[in-house]
């Protein structure tokens, strides 16, 4: 009969990763000693009986053991003494414990059958892509249950820059998805750390693969560990969203990927995307700021007590592993993990990053006026368009599902306003100096329509529509100025320039057509 069992959390492979072991500390939660009869180990949080089926008189036994719902994840080596003089345990085994949603105990339990099969064990899936007017999907091959990824997986934990630098602290951690999905996040991409992946998005994949060559994390990750950890290239938003799913779902967490079409980046937190005019077009931007044509990340279900004693924020987290552009050398992190009830709130005060993707689906896009002397005017302030037909792939069917409603409420509605006017004064944005700010209403407005629907190669058809709101007569000089954008929102070309006069009555409008030249378009993605 076992007297003393010993459960001791490990590194995955062999110590050279962390160059040391962490030392296991029953204080921190990596050690274990439990053992027979249970009533000498009432300290112990882990458990063990002896099965209901064991037959003693046979030699044999089988024990039961039980981990607390709270015990970090990992790979651990559990060792077994069957006297008290025994100085030296043998060896049960390795014992693998990973997140449980299906424990109501367990930080990422989901309650329902059907969303832990979704969430949890569906090796494929979907991705949405596109543009908020056309979209399309692609499969996905997840392969979280092949089996070498679980060790990658862990890998990839013993490798993070906070377990390298305090291998004990960090191990302990893993007992807390937020922080492991934190860890997860920052480990996806290469930026400052032995990231699986390297993104770009200049079209240039020379020494690597180009993005859209991957339709499956497996092949991702097992170059990852196969070239000694350096980063796979290429990848973006959705190879870095995909794979991450793929960890999360591996280690147990209930994860799912989203796309968030016309997403803006509002890398100044001001909850705003400006744009600026002059007489010549589109000027130098003055921040990262841009709206893409689609932004993908994930969801991850867990509590958040860290933010309310209740379950306020509990349920589904936003979380995003691509690497923010660059253009000035600064790198921005986002989104980890942001609850879905506090963006649809406004409640961007809390953590983490919620003022980031709370603009991704929510800001407004605020056009300017440049003046000769530097001042400026806003002319027009959209609070419609960002944050368009967020998807995800429904439960149990290849469908589509529109979850917008998570994020925000109806646009057009007092609600949506009250709650953007809430964040605005969260993230206390004081009032704009108002030197060489002129903020009136503009005497005339304009909007720019599709007629037909872009394809590569063709003439784009357009439609400027004039309105005079005043009650006189205006004389205009149209300068129509067309320039194809990278998917940051910079101008990259010039493809037309049109200049021409119209003459508005009086509260009257006009519509006037124009072509572009046949062109093919830019990708409008990260």
């Amino acid at each position: 009969m076992p007297r003393r069992i010993e459960a001791v959390l490990r590194a995955n492979g062999d110590n050279s990763i962390l160059g040391r072991w962490p030392k296991p500390s029953e204080a921190l939660g990596t050690r274990s000693v439990f053992g027979l009869p249970e009533g000498r180990w009432k300290r112990s949080s882990w458990k063990v009986k002896v099965h209901q089926g064991s037959v003693l008189p046979a030699g044999s036994i089988t024990l039961d053991i039980t981990s607390p719902a709270d015990a970090p994840v990992g790979e651990y080596s559990l060792s077994v003494k069957t006297s008290a003089t025994a100085s030296v345990g043998s060896s049960l085994g390795k014992l693998l414990l990973l997140f449980n949603p299906w424990c109501q105990e367990d930080s990422v339990h989901l309650p329902e059958e059907e969303e832990r099969q979704e969430y949890v064990m569906r090796e494929q899936g979907l991705v949405y892509k596109g543009s908020d007017k056309y979209i399309s999907s692609m499969a996905w091959n997840f392969g979280q249950f092949e089996d070498d990824i679980v060790d990658i997986c862990l890998k990839l934990l013993d490798v993070n820059p906070k377990c390298l630098s305090d291998p004990a602290k960090d191990f302990s951690a893993r007992c807390n998805p937020i922080y492991v999905s934190r860890v997860v996040s920052a480990m996806i991409n290469a930026n400052d750390d032995r990231g699986v992946l390297m993104g770009r998005w200049d079209g240039q994949y020379d020494g690597g693969m180009s993005p859209t060559h991957w339709n499956g994390s497996v092949e991702v990750l097992r170059r990852w560990l196969k070239y000694g950890g350096n980063p796979v290239k290429y990848g973006q938003c959705w190879v870095f969203a995909a794979v991450m799913c793929t960890v999360l779902r591996c280690l147990g967490i209930p994860c799912r990927v989203v796309t968030n079409f016309q997403s803006a980046h509002d890398t100044d937190k001001n909850l705003t995307i400006d744009n600026f005019f002059s007489d010549y077009g589109v000027r130098p931007k003055k921040s990262l700021d841009s709206v893409w044509n689609y932004h993908v990340w994930v969801e991850a279900w867990m509590t958040r007590p860290d933010l309310s004693a209740g379950s306020l924020y509990d349920g589904w987290q936003a979380v995003d592993p691509t690497p923010q552009e660059k253009s000035t050398g600064t790198v921005f992190t986002a989104a980890d993990p942001a609850p879905v009830k506090a963006i649809l709130q406004g409640h961007v005060d809390l953590k983490y990053d919620v003022p980031f993707v709370f603009a991704e689906v929510n800001a407004d896009r605020v056009t300017w006026m440049v003046f000769a002397d530097g001042s400026k005017k806003k002319i027009f302030t959209d609070s419609v368009s960002v944050g368009q037909n967020i998807s995800t792939k429904a439960v149990g069917s290849d469908k589509r599902v529109d979850i917008t409603a998570n994020y925000k409420h109806a646009e057009g509605t007092e609600k949506e306003r009250d709650v953007y006017n809430q964040a605005v004064k969260r993230v206390n944005i004081s009032e704009e100096n108002s030197k060489g700010i002129h903020d009136d209403k503009p005497g005339v407005s304009m909007k720019i329509v599709e007629l037909t629907k872009p394809i590569s190669g063709k003439d784009i058809d357009l439609k400027l529509v004039l309105n005079n709101n005043d009650n006189v007569t205006r004389t205009l000089v149209i300068n129509v100025n067309v320039q194809a954008m990278r998917y940051n929102g910079i101008p990259s070309s010039q493809i037309q320039t049109e200049l021409k006069e119209q003459k508005l009555l009086p509260n009257q409008g006009r519509v006037k057509m124009f072509q572009t030249l046949s062109m093919s378009r830019p990708t409008m993605f990260k």
